[in-house]
């Protein structure tokens, strides 16, 4: 739609200020880090005083990813206020290049925007109108009114008498595969929870649909605005189910600017590690119990040995003897340092060395007749050189109290499972380690703070390098300077002054100009942040959270000290059997009772036609259940329809190809066993391989599918799903969900069949 097409004077007033704002954008394409700073800030927010702290140190990359990102609607609303003044609402903030730095369009995040989202008639919070712009591009297509000061008797002839018309269009649009923002159409409950408090931990629960992801992207967002000078230093970390989540909701933050965010799995928070294997849902449930604390305390102890009686040392022609009591001295001295085992050695090792020289000393150094010490203070540093040089004392403290790694630790762990029940040794047992799974990373960062790190080697790597650097710079300044003698000899007949010229010499030392050629990080605060396990994160949300166990929640308690921290989840959704549910128990180990608790209680994704009946089969098991209520019906019923055993897949092919939408989404959910059967009759699926949700059909297991939404959802086998797990896969639809079974339905899903008569 061209320009000249607007005959409205209120469409081509809002096209005229679109058409200025990029034209600004622009221009700031290719200008330089001061010049996009100068023209993106945050405004209207008190922050001007610290504009040139918190966005001119800013990462370029983040600035342009805030200009690249808002071509789809970088201004999406108006508030008109009743003193007579304007704000257009956008993505970023974007001001004049003036000496006020006059605002040109105010950041969503700013205080002077949020009456855009809380302001009712009844509570208009000083406005007369809020407008809703939207835009296909950058042509302007539609304006919705809302009038919130009843005696403003305007009128623009866009007025929503409900106000809903631009969320109702948003629900209703179709599915991309990728999680958009919910910057324009933000809800009062919403917007709450996005601008609490920083401090502290909260928790957001919601059923399917509220919305509580995209809040917690949101609050993430705002959060980085609101505390840049912080969280730009530590970063936010979010941690998600599955990549396939990772991956759905990993354009919501480049698209509001923010690129200052690490996004992981539990499987990727142990640096050097990528978990790709898989346990079953009993081993993981074993090994994410919090009585593993005590179980690796116990394995790393154990590699502290005893010589068994004895341990022997030759040494200059004689043998020294260790026994298990004089070992156990060392042990019990070494322990009550309290420091993790590798950082110990070096105690133990002191230990070692003084009990060894006393037995050497004690043979060549007493007097046969009187039983006096012939050696002085340097013999018996001499004695204690000469044993630190002999290979045969550190072999045996190797044996003794050896060096581990995690890696080592927890392998030869899960190889012999030790302090453990019979039982849940046999479940967790496993001989090889070379596909990781996500459940061993917290037994991994634990076995890491257990064992610690003895940095003597790295150290003196390190010293021995940086005096290799500083001899070389030495060598550098010393050829320049001789270079400078010799010129400068030849020229002092004709010029006397020309001794008196500096060079590099004169200026700078070797140790200086070696450091001015050490190579700087230039990785951002979340790439260093992904490749260090000690890394205290500013803020960390967690999504699903109340599927996480024990352990992992050890884990990402130690990835942010401060506990500043935002968990969304439903314990209605809890599926696997190592999570914890509750979040007083999450909670109360770390916290106490110190944390805040907000439910989202409004469903935005799926229809009430779909929810009545997931609820229904959610009542079945807990009677007391409520779900989040809908705020639309589509009018379409979920169907079921019966196969054979046989024909189950060629049935589920006939109804994708029936059923997938012109635009938008379907996807296909089923037991994992069933996938390689069913990607064989749907054309470009592949089983096993990392689901592509921007394709228009693809196959997932329900734990797979949690948090994610499609246009249609064709659910099969359901009698095979645990509750929890056919809840969520119930719920992941927004217009259509059908169901394809061969054996019985489950208690409590109650659906008109289509294409056969529904089995019972």
């Amino acid at each position: 739609m061209s320009n000249a097409r607007f005959t409205d004077e209120e469409l081509q007033r809002e096209q005229e200020f679109i058409d200025g704002l990029y034209a600004r954008v622009d221009a700031l394409r290719g200008g330089t880090e001061a010049e996009l700073a100068g023209a993106l800030a945050p405004v209207g927010n008190g922050l001007q005083a610290r504009l040139e702290r918190d966005v001119l140190v800013a990462e370029r990359s983040g600035l342009l990813a805030a200009l690249n990102a808002v071509d789809g609607s970088l201004c999406f609303g108006r508030i008109d206020l009743t003193e007579g003044t304007s704000h257009h609402i956008g993505r970023v903030g974007i001001r004049e290049d003036n000496a006020e730095r006059t605002p040109v369009l105010i950041d969503w995040r700013a205080p002077v925007a949020r009456p855009f989202y809380l302001a009712t008639g009844h509570t208009p919070m000083g406005l007369r109108r809020r407008r809703h712009i939207t835009t296909k591009g950058r042509t302007v297509t539609e304006l919705h009114d809302e009038i919130l000061d009843l005696d403003d008797q305007e009128r623009t002839g866009h007025e929503d008498p409900t106000g809903d018309a631009v969320l109702l269009a948003a629900l209703n649009s179709a599915r991309t595969g990728r999680m958009g923002d919910i910057v324009q159409t933000i809800q009062a409950e919403q917007d709450r929870i996005i601008r609490a408090p920083h401090r502290g931990v909260l928790v957001v629960e919601g059923g399917p649909g509220t919305g509580k992801t995209a809040v917690a992207l949101h609050r993430a967002a705002y959060l980085l605005y609101e505390h840049r000078e912080l969280l730009a230093k530590r970063a936010v970390l979010i941690v998600g189910p599955n990549p396939a989540f990772l991956g759905y909701i990993g354009e919501v933050l480049p698209s509001l600017g923010e690129t200052g965010v690490l996004l992981a799995t539990m499987g990727e928070l142990y640096p050097g590690v990528r978990a790709t294997g898989t346990d079953t849902p009993k081993a993981a449930a074993v090994k994410g119990r919090a009585e593993m604390v005590d179980v690796l305390a116990a394995v790393v102890r154990d590699r502290q040995a005893l010589p068994d009686p004895v341990r022997a040392i030759e040494h200059d022609r004689d043998v020294l003897l260790l026994d298990d009591g004089l070992v156990r001295v060392a042990h019990d001295r070494t322990r009550e340092t309290g420091l993790p085992h590798n950082v110990a050695r070096e105690h133990f090792e002191g230990h070692i060395l003084n009990t060894l020289t006393d037995m050497v000393a004690e043979r060549i150094g007493t007097d046969p007749y009187d039983g006096s010490n012939l050696l002085d203070a340097s013999d018996i540093t001499q004695i204690r050189d000469e044993l630190a040089e002999n290979p045969e004392v550190w072999a045996a403290i190797d044996e003794l109290w050896p060096r581990l790694t995690p890696q080592q630790l927890v392998a030869d762990f899960l190889a012999d499972p030790t302090h453990l029940s019979d039982e849940d040794a046999a479940v967790i047992r496993r001989r090889s380690t070379r596909a990781w799974t996500p459940a061993d990373v917290p037994l991994l960062d634990e076995a890491a703070e257990l064992l610690g790190e003895d940095d003597r080697v790295a150290k003196a790597a390190a010293d021995r390098e940086r005096r290799e650097q500083i001899a070389f710079a030495q060598g550098v300044l010393d050829v320049s300077y001789a270079s400078r003698t010799y010129e400068f000899e030849d020229k002092e007949d004709s010029d006397p002054d020309a001794s008196e010229v500096l060079s590099a010499h004169d200026i700078i030392d070797a140790e200086r100009m070696a450091e001015r050629h050490e190579e700087a990080d230039h990785r951002s605060a979340a790439e260093r942040a992904a490749a260090d396990r000690t890394w205290a994160f500013g803020h960390i949300i967690v999504d699903e959270a109340q599927e996480l166990s024990p352990m992992a929640w050890r884990l990402l308690m130690r990835r942010c000290p401060t506990r500043s921290m935002t968990l969304v989840g439903d314990p209605a959704q809890t599926a696997e059997e190592a999570g914890v549910g509750s979040w007083e128990k999450i909670l109360e180990p770390y916290v106490e009772d110190r944390w805040e608790h907000n439910r989202l209680g409004v469903n935005y994704r799926t229809p009430s036609e779909i929810m009545d009946m997931a609820a229904a089969v959610l009542r079945a098991e807990h009677p007391g259940f409520e779900p989040p209520s809908s705020v639309r019906s589509t009018g379409n019923r979920p169907w079921a329809r019966a196969a054979t055993r046989a024909d189950l897949a060629g049935t589920v092919a006939k109804a994708v190809a029936e059923t997938t939408p012109a635009e938008g989404r379907l996807a296909v959910i089923a037991p994992r066993d069933l996938h390689r059967e069913l990607a064989a009759h749907l054309p470009g699926i592949t089983a096993g391989a990392e689901p592509d949700l921007t394709r228009s059909v693809v196959l997932l297991d329900p734990r797979q599918s949690k948090g994610l939404e499609f246009d249609t959802v064709l659910v099969v086998e359901p009698s095979r799903y645990g509750t929890s797990d056919l809840y969520v896969a119930l719920t992941r639809a927004t217009q259509a969900l059908g169901v394809i079974h061969s054996t019985p339905l489950p208690e409590g899903l109650e659906l008109s069949p289509s294409g056969g008569t529904s089995q019972r």
